[in-house]
C-alpha cells in the first residue's frame, strides 16, 4: 500500500501579522529564520516516509505559484487549487477523491502546512505506526501531542487509555478550553492536544465522508468525471463553492466510531501566535528573542523582535513587547495583548 501525504496550505495566518499576510501567508515564510519556509519544513519531515511523487498540496488558487516555487519536486497536477476556502472537510474530500483515481489502495497522511515538529525521529515513528495500523483496517488515526502545559489555544482529545506511543480508541474531542478546564485535563492524564494530523486509507475516509458528510461527497462525485482533464478547473470553480463549509473534525471525527489516537511528546507547535514562535527562538540573558540580520536591543527585556528583511532595527527600553517589521508594515504590541493582533490589523 503506497503512502501519500496531503498538505493543507490554504490558511492566511492572520495572527502573525505583519509577517504573514493574505498575499504571502505564514506557511510560505521562513518564520524561524532557519532558511526554510514552514511548508518546506513539512515536506522535509515527511520525506523519509513518502516519495515526492506522492505528495499533494491543497491551497488557494492564488498560492499555486508559491507552492510551485518552493516545492518544485511535487508534480504540478498534484497542487490542488481551491477556488475559495470551504474549511478542511471539502479540502480533504477533494484530495481524497483525486488520490483514489490515481491509487485506489492509497494510505494517506493529512497534515497542516504550518506546524513545527522538533522531534522529527519520534514523529516519523508515530506516523509509521499509524500508517501500519490503517493499512490493515478501516480506521482513522489522529496524532495527539502529549501536553506539557495547560494550553488554552489547542483543542483536546480524550482517550480511554493513557498510553503514550500506542494506538488507543478516542472517546471524545474537546474544543479549546478555559484555563481551569485545561489544568483539569492535564491532571487527568487522559487528554492530549489535537495536532490536526490524520492518517487513514483512502477507502475509509471516502466511506466516512459518504456516511457523515454526504453533501460534500455528492459534490466530489459530480466533480470526479472532470479529474485530470481540461474541464477540471472550470468544474471545480462551479462546484467546489457549493460544498458545505465545515471542518473535518465536525464533519467526521466527532461522529465516526472508527477513531484512534496515538500520542507522544513531539515538541510540536502550531506556531499560531508570536508568543508560540518566540518559544522556539533562543533567548538572550534578558529573555529577548530575535530573528533578523541586524537587530540591536538596548535595555530591553522579554521582547521578541522579528524582521523579515535585511534592515537595521534598534529597540530601546521595552519590556514584554513584540516588534515585527515586514516590507511596509510595522507592529509594536505588548505580548500580553497579542490575541488582539488579528483585529488590530484588520
Amino acid at each position: 500500500m503506497n503512502t501519500h501525504v496531503v498538505i493543507m496550505a490554504g490558511g492566511i495566518g492572520s495572527r502573525l501579522w505583519p509577517l504573514s499576510t493574505p498575499e504571502v501567508p505564514k506557511q510560505f515564510i521562513d518564520v524561524l529564520g532557519v532558511g526554510r519556509s514552514l511548508i518546506q519544513l513539512t515536506v522535509d519531515r515527511f520525506a523519509p516516509l513518502c516519495k515526492m511523487e506522492n505528495f499533494w498540496v491543497v491551497t488557494g488558487e492564488k498560492y499555486v505559484p508559491l507552492v510551485r516555487e518552493q516545492l518544485p519536486g511535487i508534480p504540478p497536477e498534484q497542487i490542488l487549487a481551491e477556488p475559495e476556502g470551504r474549511n478542511t472537510a471539502p479540502c480533504i474530500a477533494y484530495a481524497s477523491w483525486k488520490i483514489a483515481r490515481k491509487d485506489p489502495e492509497a494510505n494517506i497522511v493529512v497534515t497542516p502546512a504550518d506546524a513545527l515538529v522538533l522531534k522529527t525521529a519520534e514523529f516519523a515513528d508515530v506516523i509509521a505506526k499509524a500508517l501500519a495500523f490503517t493499512a490493515e483496517r478501516d480506521a482513522i488515526v489522529t496524532v495527539g501531542i502529549a501536553p506539557t502545559r495547560p494550553e488554552t489555544g489547542y483543542g483536546y482529545i480524550h482517550a480511554a487509555e493513557a498510553i503514550r506511543g500506542q494506538l488507543v480508541k478516542v472517546t471524545e474531542f474537546k474544543e479549546k478550553p478555559d484555563l481551569d478546564t485545561a489544568i483539569g485535563y492535564l491532571e487527568d492524564g487522559h487528554y492530549v492536544w489535537n495536532a490536526g494530523i490524520f492518517v487513514w486509507n483512502v477507502r475509509t475516509i471516502m466511506s466516512e465522508l459518504r456516511a457523515y458528510a454526504p453533501q460534500i461527497a455528492g459534490v466530489m462525485d459530480q466533480l470526479a468525471s472532470a479529474f485530470f482533464t481540461p474541464q477540471e478547473t472550470p468544474e471545480l470553480r462551479r462546484l467546489f463553492p457549493t460544498c458545505d463549509k465545515i471542518s473535518i473534525d465536525y464533519a467526521v471525527m466527532e461522529k465516526s466510531p472508527r477513531i484512534y489516537v496515538i500520542a507522544e511528546d513531539l515538541a510540536w507547535s502550531d506556531l499560531g501566535s508570536w508568543g508560540s514562535v518566540m518559544t522556539h527562538i533562543k533567548a538572550d540573558e534578558y529573555g529577548n528573542a530575535v530573528v533578523g540580520s541586524d537587530v540591536r536591543l538596548h535595555g530591553c527585556r522579554n521582547c521578541f523582535v522579528h524582521t523579515a528583511d535585511e534592515k537595521t532595527v534598534v529597540v530601546e527600553g521595552l519590556d514584554g513587547y513584540i516588534v515585527s517589521e515586514s516590507k511596509d508594515r510595522l507592529l509594536v504590541c505588548r505580548l500580553s495583548q497579542e490575541q488582539h493582533i488579528k483585529e488590530y490589523s484588520a
